[in-house]
């Protein structure tokens, strides 16, 4: 879950990394893959070179580190005796920005008929604790039953792979050193405290846990003991303590119950695509007075303020979306993902599917050809600043910059079709 990698077959959660994706990873109900964050070039194509015998020394040399930061002297053996150089761990972190979709093929598994039936039993099954945790924490209960089915597929894959063992092949990699580093200190933390044991302490390759998904530094700040065991269990089959830390995470970085995360409009025709910004905030009367409604052609509901989202270009669904979509991108910043927690709760409540077309003839942009559409655009006079694979907002107005220029309309959409333009004579 949160803050950094997550899920069990990737990465997620938010806090820490930040993801950035023409499009995501795909998910089903038997496939947990989170969307990616991008590795630089440079890092992806690197050679793995750690040996075991290299791992060792580092574990030796960290020692005085973890005792230094609170951690005791036989809680650090004891755990740290069996450790071992994971090179697929290594691998799987080096190789993440290949594997790419775009926002509607991820939608599609996401948001399954079948993960929206097993949403509604869950739901049904588990009415009275999350009801509970609803009251205590102000978080719909819809989104937190969301969370578990996209992290975990509802607790039937938390992750098998010792958190420990992966944390430190992680650390010992340069690649990310001091994140994992650090994240390994908060996981012997938790073997300290007592609130699980080594061999319950299992997770993703890259170390988040539990039925939502947590990585260790989340844990120590937002985890909470629901169900008054004195522990804070989220790795058993009783998921109440995952489930409410989950709404513990999403209040604190401020949730606002029962505002919707965004709500699938329509654009008039002649709409300025360049208000189709994050940074351009209006009220929902005041997108009405432009023509924006919602799928019944009616102004939506005031619920703040709102900026108009589009992750598929003029060509896709377009939405509304208010704070709590800016809540949930603190669980993964992809677009895709935030969209398919938001949507698949709408579901599990009993809404409908998103009614817009996507531009399903279009595929996501693979890595070589994100730095490809980023060293054009930069050298036709639209810098991105960065050549780093990463569509994000600079690259966003870059794009934007072009498209003007070209006549073309002005959605921001880093797309084939797009680079082809840049790539004509």
């Amino acid at each position: 879950m949160v803050t950094g990698f997550g899920a069990v077959g990737g990465v997620s959660l938010a806090l820490a990394l930040t993801v950035f994706a023409n499009g995501s990873s795909a998910q089903t109900d038997t496939d947990t893959t989170r969307p990616p964050v991008l590795a630089t070039k440079a890092a992806e194509k690197a050679p793995i070179e750690g040996t075991q015998a290299g791992l060792q020394d580092w574990v030796k040399n960290f020692r005085a580190r973890a005792l230094e930061a609170g951690i005791a002297a036989d809680v650090f053996d004891a755990t740290m005796e069996g450790v071992t150089y994971d090179t697929e761990v290594i691998r799987r972190d080096r190789n993440q920005s290949e594997f790419t979709k775009t926002v509607w093929d991820y939608l599609d598994t996401a948001v399954s008929d079948l993960r929206v039936q097993n949403g509604r039993d869950a739901l049904q099954k588990r009415d009275t604790a999350l009801t509970q945790i609803e009251a205590k924490y102000g978080v719909n209960k819809e989104v937190l039953a969301a969370i578990w089915g996209l992290e975990s597929a509802f607790g039937t894959f938390r992750g098998s792979d010792s958190v420990i063992n992966s944390l430190t092949s992680l650390a010992y990699d340069t690649r990310r050193a001091e994140f994992f580093e650090a994240e390994l200190i908060h996981a012997l933390r938790i073997l300290q405290t007592g609130d699980t044991t080594l061999a319950q302490l299992n997770g993703s390759w890259a170390g988040a846990m539990g039925h939502t998904q947590f990585m260790p530094s989340s844990f120590q700040e937002h985890a909470v003991d629901h169900d008054g065991d004195g522990k804070r269990d989220i790795w058993g089959d009783d998921p109440t303590d995952a489930l409410a830390s989950s709404a513990a995470y999403l209040k604190h970085h401020g949730w606002t119950l029962d505002q919707p995360w965004g709500v699938e409009v329509r654009l008039p025709e002649g709409f300025d695509y360049l208000l189709a910004d994050r940074e351009t905030l209006k009220t929902a009367a005041e997108w009405a007075e432009l023509g924006v409604k919602d799928t019944r052609g009616k102004a939506v509901a005031d619920h703040g303020p709102a900026s108009i989202l589009l992750p598929g270009g003029a060509e896709g669904a377009a939405f509304m979306i208010f704070n709590n979509f800016a809540v949930i991108e603190r669980y993964n910043t992809a677009d895709a993902y935030v969209i398919g927690i938001g949507h698949l709760a709408d579901r599990i409540g009993g809404g409908g599917p998103i009614q817009h077309d996507w531009p399903r003839q279009e595929r996501a942009l693979t890595f070589d050809e994100r730095i490809e559409l980023q060293e054009r655009l930069t050298s036709a006079g639209f810098d991105t600043q960065k050549i780093d694979a990463k569509i994000g907002p600079l690259t966003i107005n870059a794009v934007r910059g072009f498209q003007q220029a070209k006549g073309l309309l002005p959605d921001g959409f880093a797309s084939l079709s797009l680079l082809e333009k840049l790539r004509a004579p």
